[in-house]
């Protein structure tokens, strides 16, 4: 499982049936892989969940998500498996199949949930234009497989 965290002053996803939008705290692409995990939602939601990446007042990474009391957008992202090595066209047979990527990334949702934080999502499988105001920037990459940050 992949995740690219960007910390965010603000940001919006929105479709033709959605539009949701939060203040400060985290943008989050969560990629689900063929070989994702249940161990690896749980790694990463507490590893994100406890990530120091606010500044405190002497201008330091210190503080995480919950000591702000920021939100979480979090969208799914599947081309962030997609393979470029032939080609010019990216493959994306290391995805997982749609239905179960769904599911693991509902859990993941779920998850970090259960860390207190208010969570808002894009709409799973479809086209949505995400609006994120970076703030830093500030944007870190998170791995897990078979529970373990990679």
């Amino acid at each position: 499982m992949k995740i690219v965290v960007q910390r965010v002053k603000e940001a919006k996803v929105t479709n033709e049936s959605i539009e949701n939008s939060i203040n400060q705290g985290f943008c989050l692409l969560v990629g689900v892989g063929q070989s994702s995990t249940k161990a690896d939602i749980e790694t990463l939601a507490k590893k994100i969940a406890n990530a120091r990446l606010f500044e405190d007042e002497s201008g330091k990474l210190n503080l995480n998500i919950q000591q702000i009391e920021g939100q979480i957008l979090s969208i799914s992202q599947f081309t962030l498996y997609a393979d470029v090595r032939k080609g010019n066209r990216p493959g994306f047979a290391k995805s997982m199949p749609p239905q179960e990527a769904k599911e693991m990334y509902e859990q993941f949702n779920d998850a970090l949930l259960a860390y207190g934080i208010e969570v808002k999502t894009g709409e799973f499988g479809t086209d949505m234009l995400v609006d994120i105001a970076n703030d830093g920037p500030v944007t870190v990459i998170y791995e897990s497989q078979d529970g373990k940050i990679i």
